[in-house]
């Protein structure tokens, strides 16, 4: 069985990206090995079918982090046997370029976001240029790419003249849902960084007296959300849960929130994989008026768009899909149907071809 080492900058309870890779490739002949970190309040791993390695951590944050994240993974893939190296986002490319040049071992690149356009980049003009010049200098030495979205894969393509293929992060499929009565609430599960309209859900739930916000993650400014948010009554911060828990509370909600802001290019070109994990939940979405977001919920009718970015149009878009029975269960029925497409078994072919 070939081996594969794929390394990744976090402590793998929430990234089921990478659950599902390992999966899929498992069950195709691949030997997986997923290498990440454990910071020191990083959750026990539950027991899976591929081996996990997690290297802990000195530092947990900042140029430090990434410093000893890449010298921790490069001297563990340079005594490890893989066949295959994965690099998933930019932060774990250099050390996985490297062994791979000294040992002639293959290198696939996985991108889970536009990384140097992200918004927590883009006031910090020195590390920004630090990571585009990494990425200008490897990038086009890259054979084997991947990314999430097409418009992130139309500009590398474009900016860096290689192949990149596109495997959205996609669920997987779940057959059946319990149709229990929903009750109020409105979900958001992913990070909670700035660019996410996490503020603008906040004040909309003064208009929403009877509804409940389940804001689900952790973040760059979870400390600061979860303070805001003691003194209201009708938002709950349930903070970070595994991949494994999270469809259970995703599956509670009434209608799923993706609000991005047009911070830059990653967010401009992103398409969350909250959507498609909404849309498995068989749960209505409301999404930012960004390309990959439109053109998906125009295209299978699961939701409606926010163009008003203020606390009234949110709030009004809430309600004219969770009170309006008629239209909510036509929804529904889309989510229903949208899911038998937008799942990751549909994706696999796509990832087995680029790994076989």
């Amino acid at each position: 069985m070939r081996k594969v080492v794929l390394c990744v900058s976090n402590d793998l309870i929430i990234d089921q990206r990478l659950h599902k890779v390992c999966l899929t490739l498992l069950a195709n002949g691949f030997n997986p090995v997923l290498l990440g970190i454990k910071k020191r309040d990083s959750l026990p791993l539950s027991e899976r079918d591929y081996e996990c390695i997690r290297l802990p951590l000195l530092f947990n944050f900042g140029k430090l982090f990434y410093l000893e994240v890449n010298l921790r993974f490069f001297f563990y893939l340079l005594f490890s046997r893989a066949n295959i190296i994965t690099s998933n986002d930019l932060d774990t490319i250099f050390p996985c370029y490297l062994v791979s040049v000294i040992k002639n071992t293959k290198l696939v690149y996985d991108s889970h976001e536009y990384f140097t356009e992200l918004p927590e980049l883009q006031k910090r003009k020195f590390s920004r240029t630090i990571w585009l010049k990494l990425e200008e200098l490897l990038f086009p030495r890259l054979k084997y790419v991947s990314t999430v979205g097409n418009f992130i894969a139309e500009a590398y393509r474009k900016k860096y003249k290689v192949p990149v293929s596109v495997i959205r992060n996609m669920p997987l499929r779940v057959n059946a849902i319990n149709k229990q009565p929903k009750q109020k609430i409105i979900i958001y599960q992913g990070a909670i960084n700035i660019g996410r309209g996490i503020d603008l859900m906040i004040d909309a739930m003064l208009f929403l007296p009877d509804y409940e916000l389940w804001i689900i993650g952790e973040g760059l400014i979870f400390n600061i959300i979860k303070e805001r948010c003691i003194a209201i009554t009708n938002v709950r911060v349930l903070g970070k849960v595994s991949f494994q828990e999270l469809p259970l509370l995703t599956t509670q909600g009434m209608v799923g929130l993706s609000l991005e802001e047009d911070l830059g290019l990653n967010y401009r070109y992103s398409l969350p994989n909250k959507i498609f994990d909404y849309v498995n939940a068989r749960i209505p979405v409301i999404v930012s008026d960004l390309p990959e977001m439109r053109s998906l919920v125009e295209q299978y009718n699961i939701g409606k768009i926010l163009f008003d970015r203020s606390t009234e149009g949110l709030s009004f878009l809430i309600k004219s899909i969770c009170e309006d029975d008629r239209n909510y269960q036509l929804f529904v029925e889309n989510c229903e149907l949208a899911s038998k497409v937008l799942n990751w078994e549909m994706q696999e072919p796509l990832l087995l071809s680029l790994y076989q």
